[in-house]
């Protein structure tokens, strides 16, 4: 293969200051993933396709740079390049070790990796064998993680799953800044405590897709339309050769009905899908981040699989930009967020039913349980209180009971009521204030 395919993907080779541009704003909870440029394991980088990967592989080459690196020891290859189509990863790597790097230990990204068949194998090679060489590794599906790719890679990768922005760096990228401390310390002023609350209104509006938050506000709906038939086209229809209007079809009805039970009775009502068709795009969707689902909370598995699931989108904007929109959205947006903000913490929601509902239920690792509602509004209907109270007389393990709401914040009995801008702001272990 000829060199030039790879010095447009490469633009560091001949300046090093065209990757100002690239790098973007940094986030903070991914700075492990860049530190990890320094072992040799392969960092493996996973997400929703347009949720920052890339920016965080062209931090990863900035962080290098500016330790001393030589440009010409990186090679970073975007793999959905058609003009990569035919090369092999094998041509790739001889026409880069060849032309620019024969002796030092070189870097190199591969974005969306899973274009390139055998890559697993390819890569397993390379690392048993030693080379000198540090892989960096990013891709737009789930299937990543499956037994069989897993298996061949075990102990020698260490995998990330990114995520759109979490609401604190929704903020840090509208250049509004908060000390997580002062929060928990309730030292903000009414003045920065109304800016916070209308960037929530924002946030759940428009998502937190890091390009689309920095878009102009015209152009913002038809790229979010954008993202989610790239999603779709790229990453289900055209790996799997489906029927387009079908997978669309349903993808659009899941979008539309986030936070409601899915069963093979109304997906077959509404779309006249069989039980096999459901299942088979609906592991499709979940391979491309673009939908979740959450169990049945119960300690007998067998209980668990019989029970209905509810279904989960990885973006409130995504949702609003392509769904038909209703009146009760809101709600219906911040239990997503909600769900969504538990995985970027690495927790597994489940949910429970019994009178009431409780929308989501947290194993600790100390085998304790959290209870989580999410209601937005101020005004508590009781329902809310007596899911969780029914939980707490079924379960006896239950650490924390917890109402998120608009604006209310108080502590009834052992329930706390925490406003939904502060629980999205305070840590991972601190979702009950001291």
């Amino acid at each position: 293969m000829e060199l030039k395919k790879l010095v447009e993907w490469n633009p560091w080779w001949e300046d090093i200051a065209s990757l100002e541009k690239l790098k973007g704003i940094e986030r903070e909870s991914y700075k492990e993933i860049v530190k990890s440029i320094a072992i040799k394991e392969i960092t493996v980088i996973l997400g929703v396709r347009r949720s920052g990967k890339s920016t965080l592989m062209y931090q990863m080459i900035h962080h290098l740079l500016k330790k001393g690196i030589n440009a010409k020891q990186i090679l970073f290859i975007n793999l959905e390049d058609i003009a990569l189509a035919k090369d092999t990863l094998d041509e790739i790597y001889l026409c880069y070790r060849e032309n620019l790097n024969q002796e030092h230990k070189a870097y190199i990204f591969l974005d969306e990796i899973q274009r390139k068949e055998h890559w697993e194998s390819w890569l397993r090679k390379k690392y048993d064998l030693k080379t000198d060489d540090k892989f960096v590794i990013s891709g737009s599906c789930s299937y990543l993680l499956r037994k069989e790719y897993a298996t061949l890679l075990t102990g020698r990768n260490l995998t990330f799953e990114i995520y759109p922005l979490s609401f604190k760096e929704f903020l840090i990228f509208k250049d509004v800044y908060i000390e997580q401390e002062n929060i928990k310390k309730e030292i903000i002023t009414e003045k920065t405590r109304t800016t916070i609350i209308n960037m929530l209104k924002e946030y759940i509006e428009q998502g937190g897709f890091p390009e689309i938050v920095l878009k102009e506000e015209q152009y913002k709906s038809k790229i979010l339309k954008q993202y989610f038939d790239d999603i779709l086209y790229k990453d289900i229809i055209g790996r799997y050769n489906l029927n387009s209007q079908r997978t669309k079809e349903f993808a659009v009805f899941l979008i539309t009905n986030i936070t409601k039970f899915i069963s093979l009775r109304n997906i077959r009502n509404a779309l006249s899908f069989s039980y096999d068709t459901t299942k088979e795009y609906l592991s499709y969707y979940k391979e491309a981040y673009l939908f979740f689902t959450t169990d049945y909370f119960s300690y007998s598995l067998k209980e668990q699989k019989i029970m209905a699931s509810k279904i989960y989108t990885i973006d409130s904007g995504l949702r609003n930009a392509v769904s038909f929109r209703f009146s009760q959205d809101d709600g219906k947006l911040v239990e997503n967020i909600v769900f969504i903000e538990l995985l970027r913490k690495e927790m597994h929601p489940y949910y429970w039913k019994g009178k009431n509902e409780v929308d989501f239920v947290i194993k600790e690792n100390d085998q304790m349980i959290t209870a989580i509602n999410v209601t937005y509004s101020d005004e508590i209907e009781e329902r809310e209180v007596k899911a969780l109270q029914e939980f707490k007389n079924n379960f006896k393990k239950v650490k924390k009971a917890i109402i998120i709401t608009k604006n209310l914040e108080k502590q009834q009995d052992d329930i706390y009521f925490i406003p939904l801008w502060k629980w999205l702001l305070i840590g991972k272990d601190e979702i009950i204030p001291k």
